[in-house]
């Protein structure tokens, strides 16, 4: 079966809107959809790499690689659920954008430290967690990616972060990465009882149309409670508001982003995807069979 791999950039320069969250629930729910996924943590903070169970550790993220100092299959790391994988975050990484910034190639960097992995089609989708800020490491996150997933949450300043964001896709789409893709807006955190979030979901949507995900994530106390336990929400608690909405979502998204000729197939049990447990052997698609050439 031929995979064609997806690099999907999750990106908001404002923090506090389940960015990370997203990443490691939607890598969580993928992978229990047997899709081989590698998530790239690029935030200094390392709360994805925490999230996913693993601890920072020094030299295993992608600055090596970006140093060249190390290939990138040095770093991938894999977790204790199949099909998915992660290249850690470290706090070097926090001077990446002073360390990097004269280098006449800080726009490709990430896309040609990633290139073997995606030339390998190991991965179905690689996700890169970006830092919350428009510097030199997410700028070069977007260049390197086929498109961008923004989750933002349903209030007043919502409308001016997309500004923000969809201004830079903008821009690297016409000057560096014409490829570029919004792929879509995830609401997060939702209060649906709220007027002011119903207010601001019609107007992401009356603006965006069918960019906007259909799903939208709710306030769910056991998704805060999963990263203090090393543990995407979807696999802590699969039957939580949050585990089953996250489910939907990667649904959602996975039909929108199919990287397989197959047709999608129906809905899994809750709890699938824990290793050792209800996943059987996987094969190639399993992450220590999936090899980066």
């Amino acid at each position: 079966m031929e995979r064609r791999t997806k690099t999907i950039a999750i990106a908001n320069q404002k923090g506090g809107v389940g960015k990370t969250t997203t990443v490691v629930n939607l890598a969580a729910a993928l992978s229990a959809r047997r899709r081989t996924v590698l998530v790239v943590d690029l935030d200094p903070q390392a709360h994805a790499t925490l999230g996913l169970g693993l601890e920072k550790q020094q030299g295993v993220s992608l600055y090596p690689v970006l140093l060249g100092e190390k290939p990138v299959e040095d770093v991938i790391q894999p977790t204790k659920w199949n099909n998915l994988n992660v290249i850690p975050s470290e706090v070097d990484l926090a001077g990446a954008e002073l360390e990097f910034g004269a280098r006449e190639d800080r726009l490709e960097m990430v896309r040609e430290a990633l290139r073997p992995v995606r030339e390998s089609g190991a991965f179905d989708y690689i996700i890169l967690d970006c830092p919350p800020s428009l510097g030199i490491v997410m700028t070069s996150s977007l260049v390197a990616s086929d498109s961008v997933l923004i989750p933002i949450q349903a209030e007043f300043l919502a409308m001016d972060g997309l500004a923000l964001i969809t201004g830079s896709i903008d821009r690297i789409r016409a000057s560096v990465n014409p490829a570029l893709e919004l792929n879509g807006i995830v609401f997060t955190m939702v209060n649906m009882v709220a007027k002011l979030t119903q207010d601001v979901m019609e107007e992401v949507r009356a603006h965006f149309g069918d960019k906007v995900y259909e799903t939208a994530i709710p306030r769910n106390v056991r998704v805060s409670e999963a990263p203090s336990m090393g543990t995407p929400v979807v696999f802590l608690d699969p039957r939580s508001k949050g585990a089953e909405s996250y489910r939907a979502f990667a649904w959602e998204f996975m039909a929108k982003n199919p990287t397989r000729f197959e047709a999608p197939r129906p809905e899994p049990a809750a709890d699938e995807g824990k290793r050792d447990n209800t996943e059987p052997p996987l094969g190639a698609d399993s992450p220590r069979d999936a090899t980066v050439a």
